[in-house]
């Protein structure tokens, strides 16, 4: 009862993503059921052939039925072929709607989410459980259709010749379902740990190939193959048990129908014998037979289908159940005072800005799952074109207060305001392109540099995109490549320095006209040189906005309004900063 009913609301789950390609499953199912009749009619041909031209040795006889079974064969391979192309076209299309719903779906998900599952077991999801679930809701309504049809039309086509042998032979039918039943349960749980084992394999793939340079440096090439290796086994285990499974099904199956096709044969030849039944009537009645039962069959092995396909249902639907930390307000007013804010140089506009001041009042905020909060009872104002440096001990909640400010969360109490507006009031949308982060860690995405640098800003021209770089310091090491904007690269290229990297992330956060600028740790990872090298960059950066900087660099401190000190989730103030005139360009 569990497996059915997980079927069923798996299946309720996912039917709606087949809105927009019904007719053609529609077309599809119409040309399964064309094509089960010209069987059937064939057949029948076969039959007449059989009992009036071979029996009797009449070549008249023979050419009427010959020429309407090819005619017959003919439409059905026609028909059979449009059918099984659309029904591919069709599966592909819901599997890629599927992919893009979960995957977007998976954008909108906090980062705790993302550290609490593996990449490669997500990566798992959006291939192998999708294609499962397609498995269920698109070709497992075309093979039960079509297994039904077979089975009803070549059913009354036994009767129609000879119902009480017919009616014999059909007792012997619902063998194939209880032996699918039978096997359903242990096919199903070796499908479930197939896919976590899939999903492990992945993710241990992914995380040593990320850290090869760790691997490497300390000997670690035979701990992570012995990795590797566990989780294999673990597949392997599972792998074989599915497999011993389904191959036994099968074995089992296969005696029951020579049992059910002996059966006929020997009734068959008693009713020869009895003059109730000519040759061509017993061999078209054992051809309806033989083809009677693989569409039994294959409800059976469809049932195994779905069961193991409830596996990746349960694995994805982890993912669509999971909530987003925020989410946009019913209706959005902008306020008045707001001014327009577009890229520079001129390129397109992105609509209404704002001036950017930052306000937190008494924040505090605790991560699912967390035993105690990240920040305590903070309060904080940032106004337009003000520096405020945070700094303090690792743990202490400076990334936390990053996340509040581009809100990836809301606070646990407290608010968190941009220009008066509390954030939950704001499109996240808008909200994100009034705040521009510059991460901890530098982000390169797969594609050219110029790519790279217009990522936050699409529109941007190039004219745009080399005015950016060059404020970063960029446009000249980027132009002495053999490619200059036009090099490619990747995550953990070698083809640039670290220092490079991190000015092209300036150069991005650069091509953004956003009010306000939140920098984690800009200089981490540089030495004193490179680090130097992108103070300059970073100055222009931050003049005229509104500008948060956590870092543990206090070489910054000099340009800063005020230091803050975060400690244990709560921040108080720090020295004033002394900077004589001209120490910070604005």
């Amino acid at each position: 009862m569990r497996g059915t009913r997980d079927i069923t609301e798996a299946f309720r789950r996912f039917w709606p993503l087949t809105r927009g390609d019904r007719g053609r499953l529609v077309a599809v199912i119409g040309c399964v059921i064309v094509a089960a009749l010209a069987e059937t009619a064939s057949i029948l041909l076969f039959a007449e052939i059989t009992d009036h031209a071979l029996n009797s040795g009449s070549l008249s006889a023979f050419w009427g039925p010959a020429l309407a079974w090819l005619g017959t064969a003919v439409l059905g391979a026609a028909v059979g072929y449009g059918g099984n192309s659309l029904a591919v076209w069709t599966a592909e299309r819901f599997v890629m709607r599927l992919r893009a719903k979960v995957f977007a779906h998976l954008q909108e998900l906090p980062p705790h989410f993302f550290r609490k599952h593996r990449r490669g077991d997500l990566v798992s999801r959006l291939t192998g459980d999708v294609e499962a679930i397609e498995q269920m809701v698109v070709s497992g309504v075309v093979g039960t259709v079509s297994a039904v049809f077979s089975a009803l039309f070549y059913g009354v086509a036994a009767l129609w010749i000879r119902w009480d042998l017919a009616l014999v032979t059909f007792v012997l039918a619902p063998l194939f379902l209880l032996a699918a039943r039978r096997f359903s349960g242990r096919i199903g749980r070796a499908a479930r740990d197939e896919r976590a084992a899939e999903g492990a394999i992945t993710s241990v793939v992914e995380e040593s190939l990320g850290a090869i340079e760790l691997t490497q440096a300390y000997n670690r090439q035979h701990a992570e193959e012995a990795r590797l290796d566990t989780e294999a086994r673990n597949w392997m285990r599972a792998s074989v048990r599915g497999a011993r499974a389904t191959e036994m099904y099968e074995q089992v199956v296969q005696v029951v129908e020579t049992l059910c096709v002996l059966a006929v044969i020997g009734l068959g030849a008693w009713e020869i014998s009895q003059q109730r039944l000519t040759l061509g009537q017993l061999l078209a009645f054992a051809a309806f037979i033989g083809y009677l039962y693989p569409p039994v069959r294959d409800l059976g092995q469809l049932g195994l289908t779905l069961t193991a396909a409830t596996a990746g249902a349960r694995r994805l639907a982890e993912i669509l159940d999971a909530r987003p930390s925020v989410s946009d307000p019913a209706t959005f007013k902008p306020r008045s005072g707001t001014r327009a804010s577009g890229v520079r140089g001129g390129a397109p506009r992105r609509g209404n800005g704002m001036r950017g001041k930052v306000s937190l009042h008494s924040v505090t905020h605790q991560y699912p799952d967390a035993s105690h909060p990240a920040l305590r009872d903070v309060t904080l104002t940032a106004a337009p074109g003000e520096l405020v440096l945070v700094t303090g001990p690792s743990g202490a909640g400076k990334s936390t207060l990053t996340q509040l400010l581009v809100r990836f969360y809301d606070p646990s109490s407290g608010v968190v305001r941009l220009d008066g507006t509390p954030l939950p009031e704001l499109p996240l949308s808008h909200l994100r392109d009034q705040v521009t982060l510059l991460p901890q860690r530098t982000h390169v995405l797969h594609g050219t540099i110029r790519e790279n640098i217009a990522a936050g800003c699409p529109d941007a021209s190039d004219t745009d995109i080399e005015q950016a770089a060059r404020d970063a310091a960029a446009h000249e090491f980027i132009t002495a490549l053999p490619d200059g904007y036009a090099t490619r690269i990747a995550p953990g290229t070698a083809a640039l320095s670290g220092g490079q990297l991190q000015r092209i992330a300036i150069a991005r956060a650069m091509l953004r006209p956003s009010p306000v600028l939140v920098l984690d740790e800009p200089t981490t990872g540089l030495d004193a040189e490179a680090s130097h090298r992108i103070v300059e960059p970073l100055r222009r950066l931050m003049r005229d906005r509104t500008t948060i900087l956590i870092t543990h660099d206090l070489t910054l401190a000099p340009y800063a309004d005020r230091v803050l000190f975060l400690e244990e989730g709560r921040l108080r103030a720090a020295e004033p900063t002394r900077r004589t005139a001209g120490t910070r360009t604005r």
